[in-house]
């Protein structure tokens, strides 16, 4: 068990012969939400905590200390961002009037490159700008350094002679501390945004810039916006997700034969390596989306290690590699998650692997009300690995951005998150539009793991009778899982002709994608992964809701039941066709 830092600092200090003991710590870089728990939890104690004004890392690293990434942003054109900013913003001033605020104040970098429809290289692998933003109902402010903003951008925000309420003023970048205390003398009410998700909220030096009776802690209206993917975004979406996925049958066909040809070369850097630079070919590439993951063995059953210098090991033929990468496109973000085998796996091996992959079938393919909440989408990835007793200690989904963030709020698939009163926060009901991963897993420490990984899009899957909408998803990623790792005897019906239908559509959308980049070995391994496998035994379509041939998935209980008797009884009366 993990302390927190007030448990820690309680421990630490508690031998200290000293009445009063004083922590000091950067308001600035600490969520507002978390340091008033710090407060909470050190309240009976002997420790204070005490803002610090002056960092004092800042005042200590005056040697090699790394400059500020010089690059500028820029902006992001409304063909691949499919609305204005201005539309953008003029939802959230909707938003902010329903609550009565005359100000929101955006601190969540990804939030203010989504609003702005602009980006920027100042965090590694997010597409952001160093920036704080404040909207009211006639003005907008950007704070950001000066030389990061260019003509472009200038003219994409409409900064010159900036004297109405749809266009952004620009200010520098440090000067927010003292605008927020003037400004805020002619505020009533000010909307700052809480911890959500993947998104910790505003600092506590924000919420101490605001009068404690004028602030409207919530969660930021950007995230409910921004989570339903215009069009245009998901259009984008698909078309980043097919790139990638050629990328990938290029990127792994390659690693295959040359691992043949010599194995004592490859190493988890090794494959890291490869995959970014395969990546950075791709057309409209802008980088990776996180560090890439390569775990072989004992690693693999670590869900997010990184190789390092340190840890680095070489690839063999006994264990499973697990490889976690991702790409950050003009049009869209991508994530995917294969896990491999050089050598022939173990029955234990092919039965995780297999588990791990119904489960996710079993999440793709699933039809339920629009009603539904988000964490209770999990148990039908984890129930495979639930019933031999095992489960993993992650989440089996989280949202995903359009050229932004690779874990979005506010989706998250977890049965483990806690409910809200807050509709924003916490589980939500999706909507078409929304884009999420399924990734369950299965890692024996020590050993080996599993990990499958493929980005969803939900999509409407019709109306039931009573006219409640159904919703259903939509594989975006299309890459081939690894045949030799599958117990087919594991598989029912309805997963084989999953994996024919999602393997066909690999062939029919990938398949062209790789011949009109001459990438005719990679064409040669995808259609070698994506074979057909026999259907010796039918799936009535009659049982499916609304059929689709990515996610077939039968819709009622009671109909499941009514087929699986019926074909227990057929196969108990005539046992030799299935001979």
């Amino acid at each position: 068990m993990v302390p927190s830092i007030a448990e820690w600092l309680k421990h630490d200090f508690h031998s200290q012969n000293v009445r009063i003991i004083h922590i000091g710590a950067d308001p600035t870089l600490v969520p507002a939400i978390d340091w008033e728990t710090w407060e909470d939890e050190l309240a009976n104690s002997s420790i204070r905590l005490v803002p610090v004004r002056n960092n004092l890392v800042d005042l200590i690293w005056q040697i090699d200390r790394p400059n500020y990434n010089p690059h500028p942003a820029y902006p992001l054109p409304d063909k691949y961002s499919g609305k204005a900013w201005q539309d953008k913003v003029q939802s959230i001033r909707i938003e902010m009037e329903s609550y009565k605020a005359d100000a929101l104040i955006l601190t969540a970098l990804d939030e203010i490159a989504w609003l702005f429809n602009i980006r920027g290289y100042d965090l590694p692998n997010t597409p952001v700008l160093r920036a704080y933003a404040v909207v009211t109902r006639g003005s907008i402010h950007l704070y950001a350094p000066r030389h990061k903003i260019l003509r472009s951008v200038d003219e994409h925000l409409k900064m010159d002679f900036c004297s109405h309420a749809n266009c952004v003023k620009l200010h520098n970048y440090t000067s927010i501390w003292y605008d927020l205390r003037t400004m805020s003398q002619a505020w009533n009410l000010v909307w700052l945004p809480t911890r959500c998700a993947y998104s910790p909220g505003a600092s506590m030096e924000i919420f101490n810039s605001i009068p404690a009776e004028k602030r409207l802690p919530k969660p930021s209206p950007v995230l409910s916006l921004r989570a339903q993917k215009n069009e245009i975004e998901a259009e984008g979406m698909r078309r980043s997700h097919l790139r990638d996925a050629a990328m990938m049958c290029d990127f792994l066909a390659y690693m295959e034969e040359q691992y043949e040809l010599n194995s004592e070369s490859w190493d988890e850097m090794q494959v890291a390596r490869l995959a970014n630079e395969f990546r950075y070919e791709q057309d409209k590439n802008k980088g990776i989306s996180f560090p890439t993951i390569a775990g072989y063995g004992p690693h693999a059953a670590i869900p997010h290690y990184e190789p390092n210098n340190l840890t680095n090991i070489k690839i063999g033929k006994t264990s499973t590699l697990v490889v976690d990468s991702g790409g950050q496109y003009l049009d869209g973000t991508t994530d995917v998650t294969r896990t491999l085998h050089f050598g022939m796996p173990t029955e234990e091996q092919k039965k995780a692997y297999t588990r791990v992959l119904i489960g996710a079938i079993q999440l793709s393919s699933l039809i339920f009300p629009s009603s539904l909440k988000s964490n209770q989408l999990d148990i039908v990835a984890r129930a495979p690995l639930w019933n031999v007793g095992y489960d993993y200690l992650h989440g089996t989904g989280h949202g995903i951005g359009h050229f932004l963030s690779v874990h979005e709020s506010p989706i998250g698939v977890s049965y483990g998150q806690p409910a809200s009163s807050d509709k924003i926060c916490g589980p939500v009901e999706l909507k078409p539009g929304f884009f999420l991963s399924n990734e369950p897993g299965y890692y024996k420490e020590g050993d080996f793991g599993v990990r499958l990984e493929n980005i969803l899009e939900t999509v409407e899957a019709g109306k039931s009778k009573t006219s409640e909408t159904f919703l259903k998803f939509r594989d975006v990623t299309l890459v081939p899982y690894e045949p030799k790792l599958i117990n087919y005897d594991m598989l029912n019906p309805s997963h084989i002709r999953w994996i024919n239908n999602y393997n066909r559509r690999i062939r029919d959308e990938v398949g062209p994608e790789l011949k009109r980049r001459l990438k005719m070995d990679a064409f040669n391994w995808m259609l070698k992964k994506t074979a057909t496998i026999p259907e010796v035994k039918l799936v009535d379509e009659g049982l499916l809701f609304s059929h689709s041939d990515s996610t077939p998935s039968t819709c009622k209980q009671f109909h499941i039941l009514v087929y699986l008797i019926s074909l227990y009884y057929i196969l108990c009366n005539f046992p030799d066709i299935w001979s």
